[in-house]
């Protein structure tokens, strides 16, 4: 298992998203996900985050939350601890991203875009403003399979 972050940065009714359409080999080909990546060496979560923005986005984060963990399970991929923040403050100005193209979207129209299945269960708990949660997200290749959510199977809609 791997521990990673990911962050989604709000300016108001926006979220900054990152269409992933640059890399090589990329397993989140043209999904659109928020900022973030893998720990570096004896990295915290903190840590982890503050560097990620900086490197994807050029930003400063000033104010951040942690939300939540997810665990990625797959039958294709190293398995996966996410630490999973958002964030409403920030200083500095966006630069050019070499994972994919920065954009800010509204909430509404995030709905739309290509993401993982999974995306859209957690992406509710934080608009929601749910509290602290844990949500385990099984896939069959990039087929949802399972969702649990603090313990609980959550029921696929």
């Amino acid at each position: 298992m791997i521990n990673t972050t990911l962050c989604y940065i709000t300016r108001g009714n926006d979220v900054l998203m990152l269409h992933r359409v640059k890399k090589k080999n990329d397993m989140n080909h043209d999904k659109w996900i928020g900022i973030g990546g893998k720990f570096e060496g004896e990295e915290s979560p903190d840590e982890c985050l503050l560097r990620e923005a900086k490197e994807e986005t050029g930003l400063t984060l000033t104010s951040w939350r942690c939300r939540g963990v997810v665990t990625f399970l797959s039958d294709c991929c190293q398995g996966e601890f996410m630490y999973l923040f958002t964030a409403d403050g920030f200083e500095g100005d966006l630069k050019v991203c070499d994972e994919g193209d920065l954009q800010w979207v509204s909430r509404e129209f995030l709905d739309q875009l290509p993401k993982w299945e999974g995306d859209a269960i957690f992406l509710k708990l934080l608009w929601e403003d749910a509290p602290f949660f844990l949500l385990t997200l099984r896939y069959r290749g990039d087929k949802l399979v399972q969702a649990i959510l603090n313990g609980k199977p959550l029921t696929k809609t």
